[in-house]
């Protein structure tokens, strides 16, 4: 990846982008597409009806916010657990269920630790990440998040036509390859 032909939180949205396709493709053997384009935003925000966010230090800080509405949430979690092999009947149907929003946190951990091992793969920066907390807003409000983070990006992801959002904040900061430097002889 060049980093002179892109902005850091650019790069970092791409790395996020791929560890989203590649986990859910593999979790739920469903099709998950990206649309393609980032949308610079200028704040975070968590919405109804399932919102999951984790944090990000270490070598950079940064935010992770994912939004489903209940339709998507569910079918997440519907597609994630018959990939296990539970029956159908088994499974809940209500998104505000613990069954659901425990298993949006376990999928987007896995999420979360696919992207990290990118980062530290590609280019050698080390992510300390907390535990993604998942919250079922049942009401129509929206969580706006205050904080000190300067660059903000949204990525559409979609499930079989049904969409959900990806919110990236990362605080100001600038990838730059370290020029060849050899000790003279």
């Amino acid at each position: 990846m060049k980093l002179e032909e892109s902005s850091t939180i650019d790069i970092i949205a791409a790395v996020l982008s791929e560890a989203v396709s590649h986990v859910l493709e593999i979790s739920t053997r469903k099709t998950i597409a990206c649309a393609g384009t980032l949308q610079t935003i200028p704040k975070l925000i968590m919405r109804p009806d399932i919102s999951c966010f984790v944090q990000l230090s270490g070598d950079f800080n940064g935010l992770i916010v994912f939004n489903f509405n209940d339709r998507t949430a569910v079918k997440l979690y519907r597609s994630y657990m018959t990939s296990m092999g539970i029956p159908e009947g088994d499974l809940v149907k209500d998104f505000t269920s613990n069954e659901v929003t425990d298993s949006i946190g376990e999928i987007f951990n896995q999420v979360v630790g696919d992207f990290t091992r990118l980062i530290e793969t590609e280019f050698g920066l080390s992510i300390l990440r907390g535990q993604p907390k998942v919250l079922a807003l049942t009401s129509a409000i929206t969580l706006t998040i205050d904080a000190d983070y300067h660059e903000n990006r949204r990525l559409a992801f979609s499930i079989d036509n049904d969409r959900f959002q990806a919110e990236l904040a990362l605080e100001q900061t600038k990838f730059t390859r370290l020029p060849d430097f050899k000790r003279p002889s």
